[in-house]
Order: structure tokens, then sequence, then C-alpha cells
């Protein structure tokens, strides 16, 4: 129920400040009843302080540099082991698509999300929104900061 809310809470704030792009149709009653995906307020709620949200976790900070080709080559494998069940790179799936997700995230919040899912569908706006989408959490694979870390630095050479 309350995550319901906190949906709806946000769903309105972005409907009633943005206006939009916002699907409009007049019900039988001469009410205006609007459609928004999902998809563009986690996007708006992902961004709404001016920058991408580094989320709730352990990760505070990741300096990148240039892509490192052996740790790529161990986020593919950790990746097949630990999230293909649930994620595809370019389709949706139980969960969502990652093809292109370091454009849409911080690296912050892609692996407090990996390290720390749980306490993410609880606390942070834009896992809330994507657990409401999907309907499923992210499972907690306990996986290591820098088993996390390799499967990041192979999701950014997916975009």
């Amino acid at each position: 129920m309350k995550l319901k809310l906190i949906t709806g809470v946000a769903l309105s704030v972005v409907l009633f400040s943005c206006g939009g792009d916002a699907a409009k149709e007049a019900t039988t009653d001469g009410a205006i009843k609007e459609e928004v995906k999902v998809e563009e307020v986690v996007e708006v709620v992902a961004e709404s302080d001016g920058a991408l949200s580094k989320g709730v976790g352990p990760i505070t900070s990741i300096t990148l540099g240039e892509i490192d080709a052996a740790m790529v080559e161990t986020g593919k494998e950790v990746y097949k082991t630990n999230c293909t069940a649930c994620h595809k790179l370019g389709k949706r799936s139980v969960g969502p698509a990652l093809k292109g997700v370091t454009e849409r995230r911080s690296p912050e919040w892609i692996m407090n999300m990996i390290l720390n899912p749980d306490v993410m569908v609880k606390e942070d706006p834009t896992a809330k929104a994507l657990l409401a989408e999907y309907l499923a959490p992210m499972a907690n694979q306990s996986l290591s900061e820098d088993e996390a870390r390799s499967i990041l630095e192979f999701l950014r050479t997916k975009n």
C-alpha cells in the first residue's frame, strides 16, 4: 500500500508539473483521463535534482577511466551467471533491458542496485518506480564490490 501511495504521488507530481506528452482523452462523464508510461516517470524521478542519483548503498563515488578489457571479460561471465535469468541486454524481461543503462543511470546507482537491491527498492525513488513497473524485486546475488564493478564495466560496453 505504501509503495502504491509513493508511486501515485510521484506520478501526480510529474503529471501536474510537466504536462508533457501524456495521452489525453475524454471519458464518458466528461473528465480528462491521462496516461503516462512508467518509464517516463522513472527517468524524471531519477534526474529531478539535476543530476543522476547515486542511489542508496555503500558506493558513494566511482571514477571511471578507459574501459578495462580484462574487467569486461570478468563482468561478462559474472553477468551470464547471475543476471541473465532476469535481464536481457536488448529487451525487457523479468527486469529491465540493460543495454544503455550506463547512459540512464549513474555508475554509483548501478553498483548500489547490484550490491544493495533490498534497501534500494525501499528508499530510492527510481528503484521504487522500477519495482512498481516490473512487479518483481531485484534479487540480492550477494556479489562482491569487485564483481559488481566488473558487471558495470561490461555494461559500459553495451550502449
